[in-house]
């Protein structure tokens, strides 16, 4: 029953990643799934009252070249799933530093970028925020390709990861070299 009401969920991620009509109709649909499903990480009996965001901020939609690089790096989660494996399907040159693009090297596989930045800790949650990560449907809306090599970035839908709604949840989080210097005031801020 659980990995049932599990893949609901995340078919329920990919259908506001895809049809959601702006980032306003995005933000409320997360919400209202956020406070309705039972595969929300928001901790069972606990008062809801919305997901906090930074106003929209256009300042932070950028296009970047994503250029080749050869690499590899191990995520621990520290929880069932162990330890991740990635590899970096490129470095994407943004305005505001780089960012290692990774491929989860996992059945199906899927995109995957972790971000931290000054916020983090004080605005937002410590262990960084994801852009996307298309194994939970996370698609087009953070990380758009428009070329192989060529990525089209909005930090408006970065979003924490589910163990920073509740210490139950184990989390892949970004490594040191997707740590940008500057404060990214753009997304999702931090829940407690």
């Amino acid at each position: 029953m659980q990995a049932l009401e599990l893949a609901d969920y995340r078919a329920a991620v990919a259908r506001n990643y895809l049809t959601a009509t702006d980032l306003a109709d995005f933000r409320a649909q997360r919400d209202k799934l956020f406070a309705n499903h039972p595969q929300s990480a928001i901790p069972r009996g606990e008062s809801f009252d919305g997901l906090k965001y930074y106003p929209p901020n256009d300042e932070f939609v950028a296009e970047a070249d994503l250029r080749e690089a050869p690499g590899s790096i191990d995520i621990d989660t520290g929880g069932p799933d162990g330890v991740c494996h990635y590899t970096r399907a490129g470095i994407l040159d943004t305005p505001w530093g780089e960012l290692s693009l990774w491929w989860l090297q996992s059945y199906g596989g899927g995109l995957f970028l972790p971000v931290r930045d000054a916020t983090s800790g004080p605005e937002t949650y410590g262990g960084g925020r994801y852009l996307t990560d298309t194994v939970k449907g996370t698609h087009g809306r953070g990380v758009e390709m428009l070329t192989p090599t060529r990525a089209r970035l909005d930090f408006n839908y970065l979003y924490n990861p589910s163990c920073a709604y509740d210490d139950e949840w184990l989390c892949p989080l970004a490594p040191p070299e997707n740590t940008l210097e500057v404060a990214i005031r753009a997304g999702e801020l931090k829940y407690h």
